[in-house]
């Protein structure tokens, strides 16, 4: 199952997806995310797993710089390169 959280407005797309199949709850994107977007919480069938806080839901595009914008080029530690499953997406 794939879990997406956040938002389109007028600018872009902004969703981050948790393949929460594949995420195993280690909590290495959380710890790795600069902007501290991500926490490990149980899901519907008591698993942990990563999701984004509800806070930052609807301004992702503002707290997040997005893979592609920023992350992608950035040498230091991100929830992309932490996560060993690929479990985390972003669509911008």
């Amino acid at each position: 199952m794939r879990a997406n959280y956040g938002y389109a407005d007028g600018s872009g797309e902004y969703f981050i997806t948790v393949d929460t199949d594949a995420c195993d709850g280690c909590g290495d994107c959380a710890r790795a995310c600069p902007k501290g977007i991500f926490e490990i919480a149980p899901d519907d069938y008591d698993e942990p797993k990563a999701r984004v806080k509800d806070e930052h839901a609807k301004t992702l595009g503002a707290v997040c710089p997005g893979w592609h914008a920023a992350c992608a080029a950035h040498t230091g530690p991100n929830c992309h390169t932490a996560c060993a499953r690929s479990a985390i997406a972003h669509s911008w």
